[in-house]
């Protein structure tokens, strides 16, 4: 039986990956009574009168909703939201598998960005968290932002700021190896779609200033109108130069510091990888072809080299982030994911490698520390809050 078989007849086995567990027992009458009918009208009553208690009383306090129209699926592209369905069970096996936390998957069918806004609002009592997936740019950004303006519950796309965070937390590292401050660094970032624009939004917000941004019709420059408009406002609020337009990643690569790419395979040359500043990085997280060969980087001087393949050292996986980061959420007042704790995040992720070197930026997806210690990074950013808005009062 080939491997493809095995995959089939394993999904096919259960239906899927997912089934629905209860937490209590109704064997007589008495348990009936006090899990559904009557007892539940006391529940009712309390919630309809003070709306917050669901959280308490029923699983709305800890459900996130993983949503997904199957527009932009890593690897298969726009296949779909039925398409699309796999990828996000399979996304909330592993929140169950690594932090308990309960997840159900949501297809959305490919309507209007504000459809689907309207869709995850008219649903979002029902739960404790969006999490947002494979959703296209850039009705990604529009439809996000919207949600984090309409409902008082985390939002998350972890296309973008799982992306951000990962690489950031391996890009901290990466600093150690090489002696490089990571706000002196000039980055190039190939690729600028939802997880290309998110990381270097992330970056810049982190200090990093020197940025140039460059997609399929070469750098992206403010004017450029072949780029979108949030393509277009970041590079100009970066101070990307017009005189770029059109430039190739190759007529860009030179003296830079940092490769970062979220684009296709084999786009970056040896050559180009020898133009760089001495003791370059490279993350070529482009799957599951590289942007280049990393032993092709290595010989060309790479001395930092990422992807996001497990067939490498240093894998950029969003595991590292979703399952730890919704359990501190959960476990705390946060209803918004913003750049400082994004960057606490990735500071507690970097620093769980005790031995960094070229071959351990990041940890493993297996490392059982993670999960604690990315919601452990929520927690503490929630509680330095709270600290803060108690001396604010006094």
């Amino acid at each position: 039986m080939t491997e493809t078989e095995d995959i089939l007849k394993l999904h096919a086995a259960h239906n899927g990956v997912l089934d629905i567990k209860s937490d209590l027992e109704v064997k007589d009458a008495s348990e009936l009574a006090h899990a559904y009918t009557p007892g539940v009208a006391i529940l009712s009553k309390k919630i309809a009168a003070n709306p917050s208690l669901k959280k308490k009383y029923t699983i709305s306090g800890k459900l996130v909703a993983l949503v997904t129209d199957g527009s932009a699926v890593l690897g298969l592209g726009n296949i779909g939201p039925a398409g699309g369905l796999p990828v996000i069970e399979g996304k909330a096996l592993l929140y169950k598998d690594l932090a308990n936390i309960n997840a159900i998957p949501i297809a959305v069918d490919r309507v209007s960005s504000d459809e689907v806004v309207q869709t995850v609002k008219n649903i979002s009592q029902s739960f404790a968290g969006i999490h947002l997936e494979d959703i296209a740019a850039p009705r990604c950004f529009e439809i996000e932002d919207k949600l984090n303006d309409l409902l008082d519950i985390p939002v998350y796309h972890d296309d973008q700021e799982g992306t951000a965070i990962v690489v950031l937390a391996a890009l901290i590292n990466a600093c150690k190896v090489t002696g490089k401050g990571l706000k002196m660094l000039k980055v190039v970032i190939n690729g600028v779609g939802a997880s290309g624009l998110a990381t270097a939004k992330l970056l810049y917000a982190c200090g990093v200033k020197n940025i140039t941004l460059v997609d399929v019709y070469g750098a992206v420059t403010p004017d450029d109108q072949r780029y979108n408009a949030y393509q277009r406002d970041f590079a100009k609020q970066i101070g990307t130069s017009d005189s770029l337009k059109n430039k190739k990643l190759a007529d860009v690569i030179d003296n830079q510091d940092v490769f970062i790419g979220l684009s296709d395979a084999n786009l970056l040359s040896e050559s180009d990888v020898l133009s760089m500043n001495c003791n370059p990085i490279i993350f070529a997280l482009a799957n599951p072809v590289p942007e280049i060969d990393p032993q092709l980087a290595k010989r060309a001087g790479a001395a930092v080299i990422a992807t996001g393949s497990s067939k490498y050292p240093n894998q950029v996986n969003n595991i590292l982030v979703f399952p730890g980061l919704f359990k501190g959420l959960l476990a705390s007042d946060i209803s918004h994911v913003g750049y400082d704790l994004q960057f606490s995040i990735a500071q507690k992720l970097a620093e769980t490698i005790s031995d960094v070197d070229a071959a351990h930026i990041v940890p493993s997806v297996f490392d059982k520390n993670v999960v604690r210690n990315v919601s452990n990074a929520v927690c503490d950013f929630s509680n330095n809050l709270s600290k803060k808005a108690v001396v604010g009062e006094e």
